[in-house]
């Protein structure tokens, strides 16, 4: 195993239980598919403490497993300050989480922090709109978001850090 520090990255909602985590379990199955499990690190966390140990909503869980994504052994937590200094990447998933992770981050580290669809071919810049009060087919557009935007942050991360 390569001495080299870990790229982190992590991907923050409301509540840890829906968007997040889906940007998480897509991250890990892409990374892994490009061998780069020992060089980059996927979490996710909440911007509030709503669902804190909760496993993701059954909803994620079912449209994320359907495309080969496992979503079962997270748990949801609340983002921490601590989390902003050691992330490389903080990926909000919409403008109000963005503003929430602003206010929490010392201003050396703000750059760190974007919207994940700033990675996007086909969602640049849109928010990822919460699923949790919807049905199935919320779950299923948060997913093609997510695929989108990790397709292209993988591609940057590994120019960047050249992976």
């Amino acid at each position: 195993m390569s001495q080299t520090r870990r790229v982190r990255v992590l991907f923050v909602c409301m509540g840890n239980i829906c968007r997040s985590p889906m940007g998480q379990g897509v991250f890990e199955r892409f990374v892994e598919q490009a061998g780069l499990q020992e060089r980059i690190a996927v979490d996710s966390a909440g911007t509030h403490a709503y669902h804190v140990g909760e496993p993701p909503d059954e909803r994620a869980q079912q449209a994320a497993a359907a495309r080969g994504y496992t979503l079962h052994e997270q748990r949801a937590r609340q983002v921490t300050v601590e989390d902003l200094r050691s992330a490389d990447y903080v990926l909000a998933m919409d403008r109000d989480n963005l503003a929430v992770l602003q206010e929490l981050c010392p201003p050396e580290l703000q750059g760190r922090i974007r919207l994940v669809t700033e990675f996007s071919e086909l969602y640049p810049g849109r928010d990822v709109p919460d699923p949790y009060y919807g049905g199935t087919r919320g779950f299923e557009r948060v997913l093609d978001m997510i695929e989108d935007a990790a397709q292209g942050l993988l591609q940057a991360i590994r120019r960047r850090h050249r992976l």
